[in-house]
């Protein structure tokens, strides 16, 4: 008997990670967004279905664009792949786009860059909407200053003192392609962009640039972080409440959906101030 061929799938998944214990499926019976995912999926193709991501979020990190690509020997209209599997999903998660493509897409690997924003609130009295999709902060907090530090994480690095004790990447050494840093009214967004990240590597930076915001250290103190590699040297890991995946970048012929970038409650600027020469 012939196997069935296989089609290849890619989807852009939007979720709220307040109620999960991250991106993976793991062993023990804890909430996941892949497990709910792969599950909804398997209700629509009629089979057991496994997915791939661009990349893992960490317990109670947002996504609002994350990527990822399946296999499934059925013919089904894209409008199944996000329509019909989002009545199978809780109102948390959410497809947001389907496209077919080609057998040599991957998720993962075929990723040029990932990006994330990280929301931080500051505001004397804590908010009562978006508590769980932002990080407040009581403290005010110099934007200029932050701007100023954030500019030394832009190229190529060993990143050590913003990875956490438990990462399991094979190397510390990363590219940061962009590091923006914007202020609108009370909400102040970091907005980075690297080929990869390490574990915590976001909410490390965030804990650094707030603590150089608040006043609490000196702008220089971001190069003296970087330049420790020593993880013990870089001060607090931030709250993953503020943290979105906001976008995936693929070689453009994938043709894969393009999104506006999140999160959709603020009104972004595009531009980022500090980049890496074209």
């Amino acid at each position: 008997m012939n196997k069935p061929q296989s089609n290849k799938i890619a989807l852009v998944i939007e979720y709220d990670g307040s109620n999960y214990k991250g991106w993976q499926a793991q062993k023990y019976d804890v909430p996941s967004v892949q497990e709910n995912l792969e599950k909804a999926l398997s209700v629509v193709a009629d089979h057991p279905v496994s997915v791939v991501c661009a990349g893992r979020t960490d317990s109670g990190v947002h996504a609002c664009a994350q990527v990822v690509h399946f296999e499934t020997h059925v013919k089904r209209h894209e409008r199944a792949w996000t329509l019909g599997v989002n009545t199978y999903l809780p109102k948390d998660i959410s497809v947001v786009a389907a496209r077919h493509v080609d057998d040599d897409f991957h998720a993962r690997f075929s990723a040029l860059s990932r990006r994330y924003r990280y929301v931080i609130y500051s505001s004397p009295l804590r908010p009562a909407l978006l508590s769980s999709g932002v990080t407040w902060t009581y403290k005010p907090l110099d934007v200029c200053s932050m701007q100023e530090a954030a500019k030394v994480f832009v190229g190529r690095h060993d990143f050590s003192s913003f990875r956490a004790i438990g990462c399991q990447a094979h190397t510390p050494v990363r590219t940061v392609m962009n590091f923006n840093v914007q202020q609108l009214g009370q909400y102040i967004v970091l907005d980075v962009r690297a080929n990869a990240f390490l574990h915590h590597m976001i909410r490390n930076f965030a804990g650094v640039l707030m603590s150089i915001g608040a006043g609490e250290k000196p702008v220089s103190w971001a190069s003296d972080v970087l330049a420790a590699k020593d993880r013990t040297k870089g001060g607090i890991t931030a709250p993953p409440t503020g943290l979105y995946f906001v976008d995936a970048q693929y070689p453009e012929s994938f043709e894969l959906p393009v999104r506006p970038l999140g999160p959709h409650f603020l009104p972004f600027v595009e531009e980022p101030s500090y980049a890496l020469p074209s």
